[in-house]
């Protein structure tokens, strides 16, 4: 009977494993309304905005080292569970939450490779480098377009306000002047249609 290497074997595991943000719901509504998407179809959209939207960026970025950064990015919330953004409650104990999913998830992998995507994580959780930031911008994006394409439904079930919206963004633009100003027109657009509470 065939057995893989070590190595291998965990590479699979790590891809098995991460194969369970399939199961990850978020509080997003895919673009028909039919249903909420998934972690993994948000990572999925995410490293397709990153390879269409790249020039955008307000600095230059390395599009791979972004996109793999895009598609872990919430690897974490297979453990952590998703955290709604306008959780207040949920928001106190994300970050020990997801440190510890980080800490068990990435170790599954060969030593080298966890040390990588950890600290690909770590890099995106800080919001400091170009990639990190551009990607930040474009994880802020996804959920506004679709809400705004199914008017407003997930902002309208959780009561969403002007105030909130705009506060969670206020760094939104430090990864593309260009996209933030496309978003706030769609922010602008959904309060006066009173899809986001003023």
């Amino acid at each position: 009977m065939y057995q893989p290497d070590d190595r291998l074997k965990k590479q699979m595991d790590f891809i098995l494993e991460a194969d369970k943000e399939k199961n990850i719901t978020r509080q997003t509504y895919i673009n028909d309304a039919s249903r909420k998407e998934t972690d993994a179809e948000h990572a999925f959209s995410l490293a397709l905005m990153v390879s269409v939207l790249s020039e955008y960026s307000e600095r230059p970025i390395d599009k791979l080292r972004t996109m793999e950064m895009v598609l872990i990015h919430d690897l974490v919330e297979i453990d952590a569970g998703d955290t709604y953004a306008y959780d207040n409650e949920g928001n106190l104990t994300k970050r020990e939450r997801e440190l510890a999913a980080a800490e068990r998830i990435f170790n599954i992998l060969p030593e080298d490779q966890a040390k990588y995507y950890r600290e690909l994580w770590d890099e995106f959780e800080a919001d400091e480098t170009p990639e990190a930031q551009f990607a930040h911008t474009l994880d802020r994006t996804q959920p506004v377009m679709l809400n705004d394409l199914t008017d407003g439904k997930a902002w309208r079930e959780h009561n969403v306000k002007a105030e909130q919206v705009f506060k969670r963004n206020e760094y939104t633009h430090r990864g593309s002047q260009k996209i933030w100003e496309y978003v706030k027109a769609l922010f602008e657009e959904n309060i006066d249609k009173g899809n986001i509470e003023k």
